[in-house]
């Protein structure tokens, strides 16, 4: 109803076009703390000059100062860019004769919308984007919505470059992102000069040619190769697999990687040939990315004798993994080298449970920075918090913190709020599971919400697997191992294969069958060579054995991924210390060399 004006305590409100400038000030936290004073007296000045100089030669107006950044309001674009850069330039006088580690640097973002307005302040979700685009704009530079960039003039009103499209916090659909001027020395986005673009990892497997000129028959094993693999890849939840009808319109074409991702929309082609040999036949694989049009996977694979191919032959299984096992690695290797902005939600996730499990600093930290941001991105999604839950358990158990209760309360709020979401989510309450078994050390409440798991979904492996590590922690080595197998069977993570393993491996060294936890730990090993928990079955097996030379080379590997691990510090965090089988864990340790 209409508001009596005369009545109104506020300001009246009108709706109006309006071009939105949001600046704000690069690590002004640091700054605050090498010398608050200084920075509190450049800001004032800095500011003094915008609302004197800048400002009134442009016409725009000063809507509120936010203590580290300004909000401003214009009229219509192109005077709201002259000040934007106008503000880029006014800053450098305050830095002259600072270290560069002093510079006050501006980040400034704009974004064109009906707002509503009045005398103190303006409104509206177009106010909210323009703070978010700040947020990729990088020291010096300046990033804008296509709103605005579409009433500039490339080269006349400033060069102008295209970011693609970028997904913002609070912002379910991507943004089209533009740069405006040049890219500062720090930028958030890189060039797309040269940058792959990021899709869904979804694979199109091609089918196979026969190389064979003297048996026509072998022509079909093309299509049995390829429906094999297809079969294979589609019980894994991480990787979409093309359907057989798409990809065989490409059989017997010389299409390049990048001609088939435009075609299929696929991110990874497989293709490959074959020949008879004798009785045998030779099949040669190779997964490129359409992407930078590279084969990041190729393998030479003989099978005997000469039969028909079947969908769970070692052959197709073996493709299979080296498929998997590829895309997890690309994947990672991409979210590591670009700006989480830029990436997809499936590769963030998927790049995020690659590193999580490696033994980099660097990595598992740039992992919370992943998830945070797919939280923000789907924040009514459990997996994404399922897996920031248990980043927070890894934190402690490789001894990077040492504040653990706060990090086992930021675990359970992650998977509290997952299963608010979803009560249903098995693997929200595997992992609150994980949470309770390895941070707080209660192993029944840990079992109870396996059980949760597995009755929510009976082929949900992580509940598993995590089940088989507890009954190992106690020494019911039995359970351990069928718990281990039962995942193994179910696991529709292949690209994480080598975790299965590693965790399978410390099932067997629970039932006391320590060649069995040798092989499995190698052949994680083989497939990641930083993961803690396999160097510790290696060195504790081999100790066990006797075979004490083998045993204190692993652990001087596993010291070199953990500098400041003990017996005492592996004791005080490893719920199996309670029970007999970590004493005894604990003592092999000792015997292969692990300081007290």
């Amino acid at each position: 109803m209409p508001v009596n004006q005369s009545e109104a305590p506020w300001p009246a409100l009108r709706r109006a076009s309006r071009t939105v400038v949001v600046v704000d000030v690069v690590e002004s936290v640091r700054l605050m703390e090498q010398d608050e004073d200084d920075t509190i007296r450049r800001w004032q000045s800095f500011v003094g000059e915008v609302v004197t100089r800048v400002l009134p030669q442009s016409g725009g107006r000063l809507v509120k100062s936010l203590g580290d950044g300004l909000m401003l309001e214009f009229e219509s674009v192109t005077p709201a860019i002259q000040c934007a850069f106008a503000m880029q330039q006014s800053i450098q006088p305050h830095n002259r004769g600072r270290a560069s580690e002093q510079w006050m640097c501006l980040r400034i973002g704009a974004h064109v919308a009906d707002v509503i307005v009045d005398d103190h302040d303006i409104y509206g979700a177009g106010v909210n984007l323009a703070a978010r685009l700040t947020t990729l704009a990088g020291p010096g530079e300046i990033v804008v919505s296509a709103a605005v960039r579409d009433q500039l003039v490339p080269g006349l009103d400033a060069d102008v470059e295209d970011l693609g499209d970028c997904h913002v916090k609070h912002v379910q659909q991507p943004v089209r992102v533009y740069r405006v001027g040049l890219a500062g020395p720090r930028p958030v986005i890189t060039s797309p000069d040269g940058r792959s673009r990021v899709m869904q990892p979804t694979v199109a497997v091609i089918p196979f040619d026969c190389l064979s000129t003297t048996d026509s028959g072998l022509d079909v094993l093309g299509d049995v190769i390829a429906d094999g693999v297809i079969a294979q890849l589609s019980g894994v939840a991480t990787i979409h697999v093309i359907s057989r009808l798409s990809s065989a319109v490409l059989r017997g074409r010389q299409a390049s990687p990048a001609q088939v991702g435009s075609l299929l929309g696929a991110t990874y082609v497989l293709s490959g040939s074959f020949h008879a040999v004798n009785s045998a036949l030779s099949i040669t694989a190779e997964l490129a990315d359409t992407r930078s049009a590279q084969v990041i996977w190729a393998e030479r694979i003989v099978v005997v004798p000469l039969d028909p191919l079947q969908a769970d032959s070692e052959a197709i299984h073996r493709i299979r993994d080296g498929v998997c096992r590829s895309v997890l690695d690309a994947e990672a290797r991409l979210a590591k080298a670009h700006a989480l902005p830029t990436l997809e939600s499936h590769s963030l996730l998927l790049g995020s449970i690659a590193l999580m499990h490696r033994a980099s600093r660097a990595d598992f930290e740039r992992v919370r920075e992943m998830l945070e941001h797919l939280v923000g991105r789907n924040p009514h999604a459990p997996t994404p918090r399922a897996w920031l839950a248990k980043w927070y358990v890894l934190r402690v158990t490789r001894g990077w913190t040492d504040d653990e209760q706060a990090n086992a309360r930021e675990a359970l709020e992650q998977t509290q709020r997952a299963l608010d979401d979803d009560p249903g989510c098995a693997l929200a309450l595997a992992i609150e599971g994980f949470v309770r078994c390895h941070m707080q050390k209660n192993l029944e409440l840990a079992s109870r919400r396996y059980e949760e798991a597995v009755a929510a979904n009976p082929s949900e492996s992580l509940a598993w697997l995590f089940a088989s590590v507890l009954h190992a922690f106690k020494g019911e080595g039995d359970r351990a191992t069928f718990c281990a197998s039962q995942a193994m069977a179910l696991s529709p993570l292949d690209p994480l294969r080598y975790y299965y393993d590693s965790l399978a491996a410390t099932a067997a060294m629970s039932a006391v069958d320590y060649p069995k936890a040798i092989e499995l730990a190698t052949r994680s090993l083989r497939a990641n060579r930083s993961h803690t928990s396999t160097l510790r079955v290696l060195a504790i097996s081999h100790s066990q054995l006797g075979q004490m030379d083998q045993a204190r080379e692993w652990v001087r590997v596993l010291r070199e991924h953990e500098a400041g691990l003990t017996v005492r510090s592996y004791l005080a965090r490893s719920p199996a210390a309670a029970f007999e089988t970590g004493r005894s864990w604990a003592e092999a340790l000792r015997r292969a060399g692990l300081p007290d």
